[in-house]
This record gives C-alpha cells, structure tokens and sequence, in this order.
C-alpha cells in the first residue's frame, strides 16, 4: 500500500495537469497593493501595455505576486480549487450532469472546469486511488498459480519498467520539461508492480499454467499482432495486466473516441445537435463515471459500506438518463430508451477500450 502523502502528490500533479488545459479565462484577481506585489504598466511576458488585471494579447496575469503567502495561495487555488471552478463544476455534474454540459455547449463556460481539464483530473485521481489501494489482481486458472519463473519473469519486467519511468522522470526534472504524464504512468505501473508482488507472495506453484492458443498462425499482419497478444496474456496474465495497468492510464483519452459514435446513433438524423455537442457530453459523462470508479475503489478497499456501492451502481443509470435529457431536451421516454442503448453501448465501448490497451500494450 502506497503512502497517503504519494495520493496527495498524485492528485496534485492532476490537477496541475488539468490546469494546464484549463486557461483562467473569465477569472478575477484582486488589485494588490502589499509589499511583494508588483504594479507592471506593461506585461512581463510579452510587453504589451495593460488595460486590465490580464494582458489582453497573452493572458497571463497583470501582477505578479512575490510573497510566500502569494505561493502557497496559489497552490492551494491551482491543485485543490481550479480557481473556484471545480466547485461550481462538480455538484452540476452529479446531479444536473445535462446543465452542466448543456451550459458549457451553448458558451456559458467561465464559471466552469473544461470537459478536457475535468477528465484529466479525474484519471489522475482514479489512478492515484488505485495505486494507494494497493489491490492486487492476479489470476489462478484451474487451480495453477502464475508463480515460479514465469511470475518471476513478471516481477522482473514490472521492476525494469517502474526503474525506466522514473529514469524518464528524473530526464525531464532535469532538462525543466512537463512531468505530469509520466508521473501518471508511473502511478499505474507501480499499482501493477504492487499486485504482481502480492500475488507472487500470495501463490504457490501447483502445476503449470494452462496454455491456450489463438491457433491463427496465417492472416493479415494485424490479425498476428492480436492473436500473438492474446497468446502472451493467456501464457502469462499477470504480466498482461500489469502492461494494461500501467498503461491504461496514458491511453484512457481512447475512451472518449470510441465512445462519441454511439452516441451520435442516437440522433442520427438530427440537425439540431453535432459531433461537439456529443464530445462534451461523452467527455463529462465520462469523468463522472471515473468518480464513481475511484469512490467504488475507495470505499471497498477503507469501509464495509456496501450498501453505499449499491446505491452508486444504481445512479449510474438514472445519471445517465438525467443527463441525456437535460443535453438534448429529451421525453422521459425520449430519454429512458436512449438510457438503455447508451448503458450497453459503455459496454461494448469498454471492451473495445480494454482489447486496444491490451494490443497496444503487449503488442
């Protein structure tokens, strides 16, 4: 289990990513007048003449604040509150989800976080959870565990891995590159490495695994590349989860493509509504689902409220039905039929999404 202050740190570099998608377009910041505060009459970072508490040209903020307190202000603002926008964001995304989106459609978007920005917090946060967790999945077919070399083979593989991100990590520290998408994908690969540790520790050997072949050894070049993925992930399955978990992570924005055309089916011969407005809305309804996700993982791993998981399972649809007809001004009817293709339509989309990972992963 991974220490709380690594949850932290992962939830920050989060929410710092997703404030690097989210510009302070629409924000205010007070005059300042106390020592430490600068009064520029023109920008610092492109010269242009101020009119405003932003320049007009770039965007960056008209002073500059220089005090510890300043610091620390605006750290708290850029990891736990967006600026005040996450606040406003997330109660209208668990209860009028169709507001939310419809609001940020229609241009009414400074009092909100982005669709992009939300998502990439929340697949930190989920991540961040899972790695804190610490929950192992191994597999044990037919009574044989996957321990001995073969589960060694994995362990030594995770290690190597876990050892390059952070190699890659510290690279670009040095060289004062962006670091949020590696540290995301190393919150992924140590969770894995961390199951495939308690697996092995858990296991023990009682036979050999059991092989089953994909019996396609001719085809196109792209059906080898999947049957030969396939063979490795039955030949060895904590070593394909643990590429599919460390992975996951930098191919979770494939969620959002492979979502949006089943959402267009459902109004396919419409005018009114376009690819944007069905990218919004999968893109919300998504980073949602990834709450529910992470509260699900937090709440079985800490509590024994079950009943409380139930109930979340169980406003996934009704979430899903609300937001459907807020978006698009929906019947009830309208909406309930839609809420039924769209529950099975996930599904096929997160099976596609877990085969692509799977392929790219092992591939």
């Amino acid at each position: 289990m991974s220490d709380p202050g690594q949850l932290i740190g992962d939830i920050a570099a989060g929410a710092l990513a997703a404030r690097a998608a989210e510009p302070a377009h629409g924000e205010a910041m007070a005059n300042a007048s106390n020592d430490g505060h600068t009064h520029e009459r023109a920008c610092l970072n492109c010269g242009t003449q101020l009119l405003g508490s932003h320049c007009h040209s770039c965007g960056q903020a008209a002073h500059v604040h220089k005090t510890i307190a300043a610091f620390f202000h605006d750290l708290a603002h850029g990891v736990f509150h967006f600026e005040g926008k996450i606040w406003r964001t997330l109660p209208l995304l668990a209860w009028h989800p169709g507001k939310l989106t419809r609001e940020y459609i229609d241009g009414r978007r400074a009092s909100y976080v982005s669709p992009i920005a939300l998502f990439l917090f929340v697949v930190f946060l989920t991540f961040a959870l899972f790695n804190l967790a610490g929950e192992p999945i191994h597999f044990d077919q037919n009574n044989n565990a996957v321990v001995g070399p073969e589960g060694a083979s994995a362990q030594g593989e995770a290690t190597g891995h876990v050892a390059a991100i952070k190699a890659e990590l510290a690279a670009a520290e040095k060289a004062h590159q962006p670091t949020a998408a590696i540290e995301g994908e190393l919150v992924g690969a140590q969770a894995a490495l961390e199951g495939i540790r308690t697996s092995n520790a858990k296991n023990t050997t009682k036979g050999p695994p059991v092989k089953i072949s994909s019996g396609a050894a001719s085809g196109p070049e792209w059906a080898k590349g999947i049957n030969q993925s396939w063979d490795t992930a039955v030949a060895n399955p904590d070593l394909a989860m643990f590429k599919v978990q460390s992975s996951a992570y930098k191919y979770s924005w494939l969620l959002i493509p492979l979502s949006v055309p089943f959402v267009w089916l459902l109004f396919p011969f419409s005018r009114r509504f376009h690819i944007y407005d069905h990218i919004v809305f999968v893109t919300y309804s998504l980073s949602f689902m990834l709450i529910v996700l992470a509260a699900i993982t937090a709440i079985n791993v800490w509590t024994s409220l079950g009943g409380l998981i139930a109930l979340l399972m169980l406003y996934v649809p009704f979430h899903m039905h609300r937001q459907l007809r807020e978006t698009y001004g929906l019947t009830r009817t309208g909406a309930l039929w839609r809420t039924i293709a769209l529950s099975f339509a996930a599904m096929i989309a997160l099976m596609l999404f877990a085969m692509a990972v799977l392929a790219l992963s092992i591939g």
